[in-house]
């Protein structure tokens, strides 16, 4: 495993961030597909013995069961200090009033809440789960920074918004001095580049480590046509994301399992070698219900392309709809 900086911040992860949205208990909210303990475990353990430091789940999860397994096993398999774990808020927890959102009530409410279920003192990433139109931004990031100066959480993060949006938040804490987003979870793959028009150019200029996901596409990059699993058969929304832009996403598929033929590896190893090649990309989060989803995702660190293999699987790019931001 190779590890790298997460922007400009002196956080170091392994250049693969586990996510955790496999692991609940299937019973408890969405998805349905999700691992029970005993299965998400193993694919934890693994992870750790291969490498892996950065791990990711957020408090919708599986109505927070995947925090609870998450820690669980965190707990038992490493060291704390060796560890990076990140969660989200914003998603609906609770019915009525301030039971979603970024305000001040609800983000000091749900730190304490994953805190509870992950069973540690401190994250090391807070992250807004998506922007919320209804908060003033002072609130959420001064919020936010009272989380850090508690000790609650190390660093913050942000995930998939409009460029413009990001860029008022990252003025507003500039302008009061409050702690600065070091990340930014983005939808980005072969087959959805749309970040690359203003979200990635402006994170570069501002330092911000990216963290991809949905890298393999909700597992289109990396399945041949013949194969499929309970998640492709029942995630609605991956068919939502990806379900009316098969003809455009079939050539680069094609260029993606024709360069992993040629390879002789998996085309799951040819897509997250590509974008693990992008700036300013730290760490793809790559979800995984099996052991190997994880080997796939540790080889593509040490697969090289050229130039001209990466200009194969990027040249059929057409323009899609911007979608995942809510």
């Amino acid at each position: 495993m190779k590890y790298a900086k997460l922007g400009r911040s002196g956080l170091e992860v392994s250049r693969i961030c586990l996510g955790c949205m496999s692991f609940g208990e299937p019973s408890r909210g969405r998805p349905t597909w999700s691992l029970p303990e005993e299965e998400s475990r193993v694919i934890i353990r693994h992870a750790i013995e291969r490498g892996i430091t950065f791990f990711d789940t957020a408090n919708i999860y599986s109505d927070g069961s995947s925090e609870e397994i998450t820690g669980r096993a965190l707990r038992d398999l490493a060291r704390r200090e060796e560890i990076v774990l990140a969660t989200k808020v914003n998603s609906r927890m609770h019915d009525g009033p301030n039971g979603a959102g970024l305000s001040r009530k609800a983000i000091l409410h749900e730190i304490d809440m994953s805190l509870r279920r992950l069973g540690t003192d401190y994250v090391d990433l807070y992250q807004i789960h998506r922007f919320d139109r209804t908060t003033p931004i002072e609130e959420t990031l001064e919020a936010l920074h009272d989380v850090v100066r508690m000790g609650k959480a190390r660093y913050i993060g942000a995930s998939s918004m409009f460029a413009w949006q990001f860029a008022r938040m990252l003025h507003t804490s500039d302008r009061h001095g409050w702690t600065r987003f070091i990340s930014m979870q983005d939808q980005y793959n072969l087959l959805n580049r749309e970040e690359e028009r203003e979200m990635m150019p402006l994170c570069e200029a501002e330092g911000i480590g990216t963290l991809p996901w949905s890298p393999l596409a909700k597992g289109r990059l990396a399945r041949r046509d013949d194969r499929s699993s309970e998640r492709s058969r029942t995630d609605s929304v991956a068919e939502s994301m990806y379900g009316d832009s098969e003809t455009l996403d079939r050539p680069v598929i094609d260029a993606v399992h024709a360069l992993a033929d040629g390879r002789g590896v998996p085309p799951a190893q040819i897509a997250l070698a590509w974008i693990l090649g992008r700036s300013p990309v730290t760490a793809p989060i790559v979800g995984a219900s099996k052991t190997r989803h994880v080997d796939d995702a540790i080889a593509a660190v040490d697969l090289d392309l050229s130039e001209d293999e990466a200009r194969q699987m990027e040249a059929p790019y057409r323009p899609h709809r911007v979608v995942g931001f809510t």
